[in-house]
């Protein structure tokens, strides 16, 4: 048995040995098939690691399945339904109604100024319902949750490890502590786990308090008439699938509907999502087409390399038959070609691993202009996809290798010995075969290219696309007011007013303006109106629009055109006439050919009567792919929340802005911070990140896919006609003359190309709603970019095929008649 055995490793040793010597004899196919197959292998392994991370390995929740995200989805009013946080009389309706959930919980966003630990610093707060984080399945790893006595009146905290960490030295004692947020003293009752970026938002919250229901600037009132600021959620009860809770909704529904009629969200519906689903639905999209990409590039690659080895072994067909005509077996001839063929897949899983290991880390840098990720965020090393990756390469050289081998050693041994040195293209089957490979790559390759096309011209209309505004040198930044400093309008109006005189008179600041926010920072998306001259509708049934609150200088600042009457200025104040500015786009919508100046509008669902004093430039004021039909323009000094945002235009960098600002404001009250200051330049590319992300990632997805293409087209055409010298010496003695030689070669090396160009468009065109979603003003069957993009990879199989078809017509007859 022990001799048997050292025969077969002997055996085993020899054949690995001759395989790398075959492999360093032919260095031009193995670096070819090597590098080909890493390129799909790394592609694919970063890509499919990074999609892992985002949807496969789930919310750190307890069965974040069973947890449901519920919303209000509002189509009556804008055509297209929008799915909006839940009221506090819904959500109490539907807390007190059902019966599917075992808890159903809200929270609402914002930001407090922490004081007492070094300088004053604004952090994003959520408020809680005191069973969120049951319902949310988190357990603390310090302390405790809050108790249900302590969701309307206590000041209570929780927060983060991180924040434990960095902000209170890790404090063992850090229960009972107290923090100072909006100048109100809150005792900590318990530190949680670092909750993931893609559910508290992009810039991490730390800290949590209860008393949901209280807005800062809204009264109880105005709260209850449905206005939409609640995130829900519920965890469904023990045996009741999400098909069940969303069937028992629409009884919910019409029991708020029928009792609370007058509510602005009386006639809305009710959406609900799972957590995995509601947290990666924006990304979803873009990632299935990434998904897509790198599959077809992995595709086009084992094609490719499937190619170079069919054409590799077909040209060995005496080898095979002279080793069965001495003694070997098939099985031994066998073993011997496919060990070749995988030992090529095992070489290129190495560099394929090596060079995933090094674009991982780049994947996130890539993709932080939009994707919701930490400033640290890592993505691991998926062994399983690296596995799965490098088992379909290593498979396709073991298909690769055993398809030719076997075909040969069960072909006539004396037919194969007689070939002697004459070329040979491989059996009908197998130059079929390789034919249909080429096409395969070429059709995967057009679908590709088609796709990164469209989105390039996607991405150059939306980058040219006029925002309504100016964003070059201009810094913004937000400030958050303590309550209890700040209770109403008229005294945050003052405060505006100082910090505008002030900051105006800075060296080096051109223009200064604050409003309730700024653009593409969103706005109030369901604000109210209704012409006053008109018959007015129940508040259920007003149309809705975005709303801003803006201080006196607001539009020049912005560079922001006054179409027709006056901006707002110093006197537009509490006690004064109500007025609003609406945009252009509304002014024709409401009014047609009428003049609004002068005309009234019932603002809100409280039907403030605003006199309309003039009309503003389109703004893109939440996207640079959406234009609002209506916005109007609330003045700051009659209409203002607690929280402010600051603009200035200035040539300073935005460290300095930000300094300047800060001592400024610090001179007026010591106790509020500046927080998330930025660049208007950094907002925008923030806004273009999704679709430059995806042109960039397709278009190098499509650039490989192009240039493996033309590799494995020169690298299949080339090694057949060097295969073939013998045969086109023959034709050239007989008479062949050179363009007969190069149109032999480019026809054959074509026909599959031109096959594969034609089912790669037919690909493009069933796969362009994939795309929609994605494109602006660009149509996904855009005829002229899908023949542009057919037309490159023509050119370039028609190069690959031309440079072996040119060095065919060179040979020399006599030298080739003299292998045979």
């Amino acid at each position: 048995m022990s001799i048997q055995f050292k025969r077969c490793v002997l055996n085993d040793m020899n054949d690995l040995k001759f395989a790398l010597r075959q492999l360093r004899k032919s260095p031009g196919f193995t670096f070819l098939a090597v590098i080909t197959l890493a390129l799909g292998i790394g592609l694919n392994t970063a890509i499919f690691s990074l999609i892992h991370d985002l949807f496969l390995r789930g919310l750190p929740f307890k069965e974040p399945a069973r947890v449901v995200h519920i919303m209000a989805g509002d189509k009556s009013r804008t055509g297209s339904e929008i799915n909006l946080p839940l009221g506090a009389p819904r959500f109490q309706h539907y807390r007190d109604g059902q019966t599917i959930f075992s808890g159903l919980a809200a929270e609402t966003g914002g930001a407090t100024t922490l004081t007492g630990l070094g300088d004053p610093v604004q952090l994003p707060m959520f408020k809680v319902t005191a069973n969120y984080f049951d319902v949310l399945g988190v357990r603390p790893i310090r302390g405790r949750n809050f108790l249900p006595e302590e969701e309307e009146g206590a000041d209570v905290a929780t927060v983060s490890e991180n924040f434990w960490r960095k902000r209170l030295g890790a404090d063992p004692n850090v229960i009972g502590r107290t923090i100072t947020l909006d100048g109100v003293a809150h005792t900590i009752v318990g530190v949680l786990p670092n909750m993931p970026t893609q559910w508290v938002g992009q810039f991490a919250n730390e800290l949590w308090t209860t008393k949901p229901f209280v807005i800062p600037g809204f009264s109880y009132e105005r709260m209850m008439r449905g206005t939409g600021f609640l995130r829900v959620i519920g965890r469904l009860k023990p045996g009741v699938g999400v098909d069940q809770a969303r069937a028992a909704l629409p009884a919910l529904e019409q029991s708020y509907r029928t009792q609370y009629p007058e509510k602005i969200d009386a006639q809305f519906t009710t959406v609900m999502k799972t957590l995995p689903e509601d947290v990666t639905e924006d990304i979803r999209p873009a990632f299935a087409t990434l998904f897509a990409a790198v599959a077809f590039v992995l595709l086009i690659a084992c094609s490719n390399v499937a190619n170079l080895l069919l054409v590799r072994f077909s040209g060995r067909r005496r080898e095979i038959a002279l080793r069965m005509a001495i003694g070997a077996s098939r099985w031994s001839v066998l073993r011997l070609f496919v060990l070749e063929s995988v030992l090529v897949s095992a070489i290129a899983g190495v560099v394929g691993a090596l060079l995933a290991w090094r674009l991982i880390p780049l994947v996130p840098k890539m993709a932080a202009n939009f994707l919701p990720l930490e400033a640290n965020y890592h993505v691991e090393l998926s062994l399983p996809l690296l596995g799965f990756t490098i088992g379909l390469s290593v498979l396709t050289g073991l298909l690769m290798g055993m398809y030719p081998a076997v075909q040969s050693s069960r072909a006539d041994l004396v037919d194969g010995l007689k070939e002697g040195g004459r070329g040979t293209s491989g059996s009908p089957h197998q130059q079929r075969f390789r034919k249909i490979l080429v096409g395969a790559q070429v059709a995967l390759s057009v679908t590709l290219l088609a796709g990164a096309a469209l989105l390039i011209a996607s991405f150059v209309k939306l980058s040219h696309q006029s925002t309504g505004f100016r964003t070059d040198h201009m810094w913004v930044g937000f400030i958050t007011f303590p309550a209890a400093a700040y209770p109403d309008i008229a005294s945050r109006n003052r405060f505006a007013q100082q910090a505008l005189n002030s900051l105006r008179s800075v060296p080096g600041f051109e223009n200064v303006a604050i409003s309730g926010d700024f653009p593409l920072a969103g706005g109030n998306s369901n604000t109210l109106y209704a012409r006053a001259d008109r018959e007015v509708l129940p508040v259920p049934q007003r149309a809705a629009a975005p709303s801003h609150d803006a201080g006196p200088g607001y539009f020049r600042t912005w560079g922001i055109p006054v179409r027709a009457g006056r901006e707002f200025d110093e006197h537009d104040v509490e006690g004064r006439q109500n007025v609003v500015l609406i945009s252009q786009a509304g002014a024709k919508k409401v009014f047609g050919s009428e003049n609004p100046i002068g005309k009234t509008l019932l603002v809100t669902s409280g039907s403030v009567p605003c006199e309309i004093i003039g009309i503003v430039g389109n703004v893109r004021a939440d996207r640079i792919n959406i234009v609002h039909d209506m916005e109007f323009y609330r003045p700051w000094g009659q209409e203002n929340f607690p929280f402010m945002s600051i603009a200035v235009r200035s040539n300073f960098k935005l460290d300095a802005i930000t300094k300047l600002v800060q001592s400024t404001i610090n001179g007026i009250d010591p106790g509020l911070a500046i927080a998330q200051p930025q660049m208007m330049d950094t907002v925008l590319a923030q806004a273009l990140g999704q679709a430059r992300l995806m042109m960039w990632l397709l278009g190098i997805f499509a650039g490989v896919a192009l240039l493996l293409a033309g590799v494995g087209i020169y690298g299949a055409v080339a090694y057949t006609v060097e295969q073939r010298t013998g045969e086109i010496g023959v034709r050239m003695a007989l008479g062949a003359q050179t363009a007969d030689v190069l149109r032999l070669i480019l026809r054959q090396g074509m026909m599959p190309v031109i096959i594969g160009l034609g089912v790669g468009i037919a690909a493009a065109l069933a796969l362009g709603r994939l795309l929609t979603s994605q494109l602006y003003q660009v149509s996904p069957h855009n005829p002229v970019l899908l023949i542009a993009t057919a037309l490159m990879l023509g050119v370039v199989a028609l190069l690959a095929c031309l440079l072996p078809a040119r060095r065919a017509t060179l040979v020399d007859p006599i030298q080739a008649l003299r292998t045979e």
